[in-house]
């Protein structure tokens, strides 16, 4: 399977971050909150980002946005994950975590959430 085929989508549209919010399983650890909605099929996640003004200003907001994204494109990459809608939710102490500590919260929240990893 090509790589491109296992990159993950996006969400993109309020109903469907609110969509995983109500019916989805919320897993928090220290640096963020993972937010899933298992799906049924086979498809790459989708992944949403999300951090509120209690975090900080518009700066310090898109700097936490950024590294969780990047932080998700990493661990995904290694090991990609299926068939899931996720969202991950920035904290305040997101942007104070060191990014290989960040790196393991969001592999610990998406195994703690169950989310069905790609084999191969």
């Amino acid at each position: 399977m090509a790589p491109a085929c296992t990159r993950p989508g996006r969400l993109k549209r309020r109903a469907e971050f609110l969509r995983v919010a109500a019916k989805g399983r919320k897993v928090p650890v220290h640096g963020l909150v993972l937010q899933a909605l298992a799906r049924d099929d086979g498809d790459p996640v989708r992944l949403g980002f999300t951090v509120t003004k209690k975090v900080g200003n518009a700066v310090i907001r898109n700097r936490t946005r950024r590294r969780l994204k990047e932080a998700a494109r990493l661990v995904l990459r290694e090991n990609p994950a299926l068939g899931a809608d996720l969202v991950l939710i920035g904290r305040d102490a997101t942007r104070g975590r060191t990014f290989s500590v960040l790196m393991d919260d969001v592999a610990r929240a998406l195994d703690k959430a169950g989310v069905r990893r790609a084999t191969g």
